[in-house]
Order: structure tokens, then C-alpha cells, then sequence
């Protein structure tokens, strides 16, 4: 009588073990496909004022009158997702939200992370279900570091989180965000659920990485000689700048 009540007792708690979900993988419904996260759908009203660098895996979008004329427009969200990060991750990023999309390309389910930068405000929070055109935030300076815009990146590892210096800047890592977004406008899948994988990020995302390649500086000038210029002026390393027009990528880098 014993032994029954003891293996009963044990069948139900790894049964109970097997139907619990992981703490690594949660439900999410599935994009249906990807828009703008500025002027949505479509960018209406905004420009791309630099795109894909070798040290600048992304993209920044201003409004077309440029300045700090964006400053506290609302940023959406690209597609249906699940968000995995959402705080300041102060220094050069300022406040950061990370979304996790599961969608089907090709008969395969894929995932991806869409990645927004410099927010002045940020309207959600980790673990939130969040729909396409969904506000995540708002277009900030990173405390006056930048002239306002959004950075924007799309990558296909789902391990960085802001701690970029561990991972080569190229396409096994990162997509071209426009490149990306106009080849998954509408995508098959509306109203399913998937599971995708969560607690991806190296030290949970927060070991910081600056938003620039550290191995090079402005205008091609070696990291060390900005260092030791700074130190003595005892300025940012990234100052304040105005952002040149730059529709095209830097293809040449691949």
C-alpha cells in the first residue's frame, strides 16, 4: 500500500514537472508582419539619417525637419512580440527596449529581437505581450549626449542585449533594418502563438558596450588618440553631434 502511494505521489509531481512551463520560454503571438517604428506604417514624415556602418549595426531615424524637432515623438513597436528588456542602460545607450518577434518565413519559425535606443521615455515593461504599431517609448537625446533621434537595429542573435562588444558587428549577428522590414511587411501566422526563448542576454544584457565601435573613432582617428584628448578636456567620448543625411549603407564592410 506504501509502495502504490509512493510511486503515485511520484508519477503526479513529474507530471506536474512536465506540464510546467520552462522560466526560459514563454508563449507569444506570432508576427503577422513588420512595420516603421517611426511615422507608422510606413516612416511617413522621417528620414534615415545614417544607416548600416561597420561600427553602427543599425539604423537612426529623424524627422524630416530635422534637429531636436523629434524630441518626445512616439516610437512603435514593429511587429507583434514579447518584451525582453525595458530600462536605462545609461552611458552611451541611455533608456533601451528590446522585443523578441517569433514569426514563419519559408515553413520555418524564426525569432528576431528589434532593438530601440536613446528613448526619452520609456511605456512598457519586461515581460509585457505587445502588439504591432504598440508605442514602446518616446525619441530622446540620451540626456542631451545626442541630438535627438531613434537608433534602431534588428539582429538576429538573441544574445547580445546591450553588451554589443561581444559580438562581431556583421549579418551573422545583425540584419539591415529597412533591408529587413520591407522584405517582411505581411507574413503568414495572424492570431497564433508560439513559443519562443527568453534570459538569452550575457549577464542579463546590462554589461554595457558602447553604441560605437571602440577600435574606431570619428573621422577614422584610432580610439586611443580620442582617449587621451578627452581625458585632457575631460569631455565625452562621444560628444554632442548633428546627424548628415546618409540614405545608403556601408556595403563595402561585408
Amino acid at each position: 500500500m506504501r509502495r502504490t502511494i509512493f510511486w503515485t505521489s511520484l508519477m503526479a509531481v513529474v507530471a506536474t514537472l512536465i506540464a510546467a512551463p520552462s522560466p526560459n520560454v514563454v508563449q507569444t503571438r506570432l508576427a503577422d508582419g513588420f512595420d516603421f517604428p517611426v511615422g507608422k506604417p510606413n516612416a511617413e514624415g522621417y528620414y534615415k539619417s545614417r544607416g548600416w556602418l561597420r561600427y553602427h549595426p543599425g539604423e537612426d531615424w529623424n524627422r524630416l525637419s530635422g534637429g531636436n524637432s523629434d524630441l518626445g515623438d512616439p516610437v512603435y513597436n514593429v511587429a507583434n512580440g514579447l518584451v525582453v528588456f525595458a530600462k536605462d542602460a545609461r552611458r552611451g545607450w541611455g533608456n533601451v527596449v528590446i522585443i523578441r518577434h517569433t514569426y514563419f518565413e519559408n515553413g520555418q519559425l524564426r525569432s528576431v529581437d528589434s532593438f530601440y535606443a536613446h528613448l526619452a521615455s520609456i511605456t512598457v515593461r519586461e515581460g509585457q505581450q505587445i502588439l504591432r504599431g504598440q508605442q514602446v517609448g518616446t525619441i530622446g537625446t540620451n540626456r542631451g549626449m545626442y541630438t535627438a533621434h531613434l537608433h534602431f537595429e534588428m539582429r538576429q542573435n538573441l544574445n547580445i542585449g546591450v553588451n554589443r562588444s561581444a559580438f562581431k558587428i556583421d549579418l551573422n549577428n545583425y540584419f539591415m533594418p529597412t533591408k529587413f522590414l520591407d522584405a517582411h511587411r505581411r507574413l503568414p501566422g495572424s492570431g497564433r502563438s508560439a513559443l519562443v526563448a527568453v534570459n538569452t542576454f550575457q549577464n542579463g544584457g546590462m554589461e554595457f558596450a558602447p553604441p560605437y565601435n571602440e577600435l574606431l573613432g570619428r573621422k577614422g582617428r584610432p580610439a586611443q588618440e580620442l582617449t587621451k584628448r578627452n581625458a585632457s578636456s575631460r569631455q565625452p567620448a562621444e560628444p554632442k553631434r548633428e546627424f548628415r543625411v546618409n540614405r545608403f549603407e556601408d556595403l563595402g564592410s561585408f
